[in-house]
């Protein structure tokens, strides 16, 4: 099946008893087959929809030709892409209305996708009175126009297309949108059960949109730096057998096979070690684990991971491809700087002062060896501790010596919440412990 997809449509064609069917695209579109009996090669496919007599498209909606891809779009430039050498150019726009500004007749749009908004000028001859009327916030709106440049003093220098706006000739309502039930303008302050309900609104807003566009970016980096470094991207199996990790497994009943079930992966350890046993000395990989734990801070049932493993080296190679590895990433995403190389902590001291062999560097609640002034002190809980052997240590909190007792005393409930018996402190100061 070869398919060709527009930006709110789709035209598919698949063999059925030795002919074609066409089904109705995403837009409304209906496509219907006069006669054919051909299955074409993918390089003919477009050419063939566009321009062959065995398709032909029923409906009334305007439409604007991409001749440069010889596919039927239905837009010609993303709300972001205009600029001032496109002015004096005829152009298709679609996108989701961000903003209507009613001037005595006119209506100033914003209008938005993906990519940025352009600033939108529609007149009654442009569209149906009604229509123009009934416009609001996130309608799908399609607009032929022409590009004008800005006059001075109204340009808008917070937008990239800011030096620019359409003036409309012909617009169209693709999708229409009842009344929405939370305002976009409030973001993160909306309730988060409310944001999850009505997701694909939520995913909508620029800062949302970000996000999945950093993270797209931040995969992309990682890929170009390792495939510089000669690792191959392999994928490995999602539905596998259950092999002992430290977590439990989440399993996936067999169809074909009843009473048998699968196991989804929680690291793709097995089958890297397959590769790296076949000859493939570089492996990487960015992909999907599941672990039917409890939730943690940093753990949740499913998650994605860089995944890499190298043979012929050792220890320091490792570190040092890694360290490169995130100095590109930062650099690439924030154009940052980061000083390597890294700061390296063995193990024992990482416990030791962090109690943590993941600790945050960014913490200056460092953890810190208090024996000797423990045996001055004459306290019998610490000092004995000592002398058995043991040893006493602390957190330092820089200002901490000038709270009070009451305050000191009220993070004890927190401490027990944790597990520990009690909270001991002590004060420093010019005249000595206290």
């Amino acid at each position: 099946m070869w398919r060709a997809s527009g930006c709110a449509r789709r035209l598919s064609a698949r063999s059925i008893d030795g002919g074609c069917r066409a089904r109705q695209g995403h837009g409304g579109e209906n496509w219907q087959r006069c006669s054919a009996s051909q299955i074409l090669p993918r390089d003919q496919f477009s050419t063939w929809v566009a321009e062959a007599p065995h398709w032909r498209r029923i409906s009334q909606r305007q439409t604007t030709t991409d001749r440069e891809r010889g596919v039927e779009m239905l837009r010609s430039h993303t709300c972001g892409e205009l600029r001032a050498a496109h002015v004096g150019q005829e152009v298709t726009l679609v996108g989701w209305i961000d903003t209507v500004r009613d001037h005595g007749g006119l209506r100033f749009i914003d209008l938005r996708d993906r990519y940025g908004r352009t600033q939108v000028t529609l007149s009654p001859d442009s569209i149906d009175v009604n229509s123009l009327e009934s416009l609001r916030s996130e309608q799908v709106l399609q607009v032929v126009g022409r590009v004008e440049a800005r006059p001075d003093g109204m340009k808008n220098p917070r937008l990239e297309t800011g030096e620019i706006e359409l003036i409309g000739t012909t617009a169209s309502i693709l999708g229409d949108c009842p009344p929405l039930p939370f305002d976009f303008s409030r973001g993160d302050q909306v309730n988060d059960e409310l944001r999850f309900q009505y997701r694909f609104l939520d995913m909508r807003r620029a800062e949302v949109q970000k996000r999945f566009q950093l993270r797209s970016d931040l995969q992309h980096e990682i890929r170009n730096y390792l495939h510089q470094l000669r690792f191959i991207d392999l994928e490995t199996p999602m539905l596998t057998k259950s092999t002992p990790e430290g977590a439990r497994d989440f399993l996936v009943p067999s169809r074909l096979n009843p009473g048998e079930l699968y196991a989804l992966p929680q690291s793709p350890q097995i089958f890297k070690q397959l590769f790296m046993v076949a000859g493939f000395d570089r492996y990487m990989q960015i992909v999907r684990c599941f672990r039917d734990e409890d939730l943690r801070a940093d753990r949740q049932p499913e998650f994605t991971q860089l995944d890499l493993e190298m043979a012929c080296v050792e220890e320091d190679d490792v570190i040092e491809v890694l360290e490169g590895l995130m100095v590109h990433v930062v650099r690439a995403l924030t154009g940052e700087e980061v000083e390597t190389p890294f700061r390296r902590i063995c193990y024992e001291d990482a416990q030791l002062r962090y109690s943590s062999d993941a600790p945050d560097l960014r913490s200056d609640l460092e953890i810190f060896e208090l024996s000797d002034l423990a045996l001055e002190m004459g306290f019998k809980v610490f000092s004995g501790a000592v002398e058995a052997g043991g040893a006493v240590r602390a957190i330092r909190v820089p200002g901490g010596g000038e709270w009070s007792r009451k305050e000191i005393e009220s993070l004890e409930a927190i401490v027990k919440n944790q597990g520990a018996g009690g909270l001991a402190w002590m004060k420093r100061s010019d005249q000595g412990l206290a």
